[in-house]
């Protein structure tokens, strides 16, 4: 097994959990990996796929340790929100975008609903 750490240089791509326009997208600015064993680093996402599936590519994603930050859009992330919030790593970095068809809803967002808890001085001022 892997070391429980690992340097952050190590970590040089992005993944994706989305859509099939935005991984399209971003598969070709150029983000799109297939190592040796033939692990992606991205999800389409449609009306079909289960929930399952999209909770274990994100524990896939967050648990790989060349991933420097995943991407998610921000309407598949309410269908794992639950996990998606228990998510509290430094690396990968997550973050929700928005896509085409679903405009981004900032209040729903995790990075501006911890904000929010840190002003209200409810948190510890730490994200993690």
């Amino acid at each position: 097994m892997a070391a429980t750490t690992s340097n952050p240089k190590d970590r040089n791509l992005l993944a994706v959990i989305g859509d099939e326009d935005s991984v399209t997208g971003l598969l070709l600015a150029g983000i799109g990996h297939v190592d040796q064993n033939q692990k992606k680093n991205f999800l389409i996402v449609d009306a079909k796929t289960q929930t399952s599936v999209i909770e274990s590519a994100f524990q896939d994603f967050t648990e790989r340790k060349d991933v420097a930050i995943l991407l998610i859009n921000q309407h598949i992330a309410e269908k794992i929100r639950p996990t998606v919030d228990r998510y509290q790593a430094a690396f990968p970095a997550l973050l929700e975008i928005p896509s085409k068809e679903h405009p981004y809803g900032e209040f729903t967002a995790l990075v501006l609903k911890r904000i929010a808890t840190v002003r209200e001085g409810k948190g510890s001022g730490t994200m993690g």
